[in-house]
């Protein structure tokens, strides 16, 4: 099987199982138009797509390890933040967890803002905010985030995530909000498998954070970059994130260290917002 004969390849797997295509849609999280496009062919899979589409169908380990080699032949894709606007933010968050919830190890790195999973209401409003949405695109955009932070709960997996010490302080919403924002990062942080590291200016450094990136099982990085996001998944290139998350997880500060300094920051907040 090669790639060009993924989409057909993929319809003949699913007729096999007996499951009707607008089931696997709604199991895959896309349209079954989309769905009938990707399995005649008239628009090519992408990886995500792929271990959506074999999730949908409870396929087993062996038969997806095969269809998921073939899909990542093309080892980096692309999608321009104007498809995904077309998309619907709200239907990319939900694409997300499908992703989270498919994931046992995340890594995440953050040098811009608060992690998705961490971001308060308030937060995630203001993030949204930015793209010029209608309010019901705005609410529908920043209820499917807050979705995604069921995964927060489940102790099967281990979240850790690497922020950098200007996220704490970067005003996307006033000073009481960004205090609750920070006590929101701290109280997570207590959570047994989650961890959660802030890459502190004064420390000295090796490595120069470029742009956010999350890291899937060793299997797959995600990449937000100003006009894109951009999908990695030869392991040669996996590997050059997962040494990059190493080196700035090694020079920051966890635990209680980390949290007395979050938490200096959000006090600074409060008496900001006290002096009003």
């Amino acid at each position: 099987m090669n790639r060009s004969r993924l989409g057909t390849a993929l319809r003949e797997l699913r007729q096999t199982s007996g499951k009707e295509a607008k089931v696997v849609a709604r199991g895959a999280v896309m349209s079954p138009s989309k769905l009938s496009k990707i399995e005649t062919g008239k628009v090519p899979p992408t990886v995500v797509d792929v271990e959506r589409i074999l999730a949908a169908m409870g396929v087993s380990e062996e038969v997806k390890a095969a269809y998921m080699a073939t899909a990542r032949a093309e080892a980096t894709e692309t999608t321009a933040w104007r498809l995904i606007r077309r998309l619907g933010y709200h239907r990319k968050q939900q694409q997300i967890k499908a992703l989270d919830d498919s994931t046992r190890l995340l890594r995440l790195f953050q040098p811009s803002l608060v992690p998705g999973l961490l971001q308060t209401p308030e937060y995630v409003r203001a993030v949204f905010g930015r793209r010029d949405l209608t309010e019901e695109q705005l609410s529908r955009a920043v209820a499917a985030r807050l979705a995604r932070q069921q995964s927060l709960y489940d102790a099967t997996k281990t979240l850790q995530f690497v922020i950098t010490e200007p996220v704490l302080r970067w005003r996307l919403v006033p000073p009481a909000m960004m205090a609750g924002q920070l006590d929101r990062i701290t109280s997570v942080s207590r959570l047994p498998h989650v961890d959660i590291r802030i890459v502190p200016l004064a420390a000295p450094q090796v490595d120069v954070p470029a742009h956010s990136f999350a890291i899937r099982d060793d299997r797959m990085v995600t990449v937000e970059t100003v006009h894109a996001e951009v999908m990695v998944t030869d392991p040669r290139d996996v590997e050059i994130y997962v040494h990059k998350f190493d080196r700035f997880a090694a020079a920051a500060l966890a635990g209680d260290e980390m949290r007395r300094m979050v938490e200096g920051v959000r006090d600074e907040f409060l008496r900001e917002q006290e002096s009003r």
